[in-house]
């Protein structure tokens, strides 16, 4: 069963949130963290991205790197522009992106739960990025930004955020992105054996974002030997009905010597074509493409789609399976330089333009996953294909730091 436990979150003063608060360092480059930083000297990217401070030469993974991460973050500190709390609360958190709301349970949890599958992931991790979140923790002695969980909604804790989701809030700002962020805090002793009762019913928790930070957060544990507070790690829950999962689109550098002609061609053994098409599927195990100008509507014939395996029937496994490795030569996403993925959150008009400025040669828009299959694959031990998921909103670093 899931043990969640409130915490002394360092947060930031609420009328500096806006300028504090910033989307997770691995969804953005240095070069685009700097240009998001500059003249602000209180943005959290001069904490998760502290290489944005160093000449731009400067080896994004070096001690001196960490150093000024600490740095930084002592500095806020020192400012006031961060506090901790006096004791332990637990927090809600929602974000409003256009017409969706979502609100998650700010806490932490346990590392001997991840350790022991009890917290369930979906993506292999790499053990360089593992190392540098390690590295971030040891440095700062705190997570500075929360893994992003989820599980099977109940009705009870439903309620329970409904009633304590209103009044005035602690911090309630609007990023420049227009998404909406807003957190209330739940300090009553009531209130937190309440919830943590709750979720000791749960069975499992999923990690729908943050498979590197809990990683690292664990090991960071098995180093320390439980010291501190590094038994737990920083994480914001949310019920699974009120997730956004938006599709993980590619884009190919050429087309692996093929002519448009002779793309085509060997796309219909594969798929049942229709030209011209839409620029983004409207069900499952249908992709689109976009090639030379033109979109076209793509859906796998049903003897490719009919795989038992949840992972196999996933629509991101069938593109790379008979497509990607067997006609454009692309047998491993994760090191080829042919291939880019870009999240959902660009629209198909980012597509568009990647092939018309002659950077890609194709593009193809997928379907996003949906949060029961990732339950499912979760729950069988599966692994997802690489770039499988895009939740929107991201939730922010900076928000609430946990320290260990």
């Amino acid at each position: 069963m899931a043990t969640v436990e409130p915490f002394a979150a360092m947060r930031p003063r609420p009328e500096l949130a806006g300028r504090i608060c910033e989307l997770p360092y691995d969804v953005m480059s240095s070069e685009e963290a700097r240009r998001i930083a500059a003249g602000n000297p209180f943005s959290f990217l001069h904490v998760s991205r502290p290489e944005i401070d160093l000449p731009p030469s400067a080896d994004p993974h070096a001690p001196e790197v960490y150093a000024k991460a600490k740095e930084n973050f002592d500095r806020l500190l020192a400012l006031g522009a961060l506090g901790q709390d006096e004791r332990p609360c637990f927090h809600l958190y929602r974000q409003v992106m256009g017409r969706h709301s979502q609100v998650g349970l700010v806490g932490v949890a346990s590392c001997r739960e991840y350790l022991g599958g009890v917290i369930r992931k979906h993506e292999l991790t790499r053990p360089d990025k593992e190392e540098d979140r390690i590295l971030h923790m040891e440095a700062l002695h705190s997570q500075t930004g929360p893994v992003f969980l989820t599980y099977p909604a109940i009705p009870a804790i439903d309620e329970f955020v409904a009633k304590r989701a209103v009044g005035k809030a602690a911090v309630d700002f609007t990023a420049a992105d227009g998404v909406r962020h807003t957190s209330w805090t739940i300090g009553d002793a009531a209130d937190i054996r309440f919830i943590a009762a709750e979720f000791a019913s749960v069975p499992f928790l999923y990690i729908a974002d943050g498979h590197h930070r809990s990683a690292a957060a664990a090991r960071v544990f098995q180093n320390r030997n439980g010291a501190g507070r590094s038994a737990f790690f920083l994480s914001v829950i949310f019920p699974h009905n009120q997730l956004q999962i938006l599709p993980y689109n590619r884009v190919l550098k050429d087309l692996n010597g093929l002519t448009p002609a002779q793309l085509l061609e060997r796309l219909d053994g594969v798929f049942i074509l229709k030209s011209p098409g839409a620029a983004a599927p409207s069900r499952r195990h249908e992709v689109c493409l976009y090639l030379s100008g033109q979109w076209h509507t793509l859906n796998f014939r049903p003897r490719f789609a009919a795989a038992m395996d949840p992972v196999e029937k996933l629509g991101v496994t069938l593109l790379q399976k008979y497509v990607l490795d067997p006609i454009f030569g692309i047998d491993d996403p994760r090191t080829s330089h042919r291939i880019s993925f870009v999240g959902g959150i660009r629209g198909t008009d980012e597509l568009e333009r990647l092939v018309d400025r002659g950077d890609h040669a194709c593009a193809f828009s997928l379907f996003p996953t949906g949060i029961e299959e990732l339950m499912t694959i979760a729950n069988a031990g599966g692994i997802m294909p690489p770039k499988s998921t895009w939740f929107e909103p991201k939730v922010r670093d900076g928000m609430f730091c946990h320290m260990i």
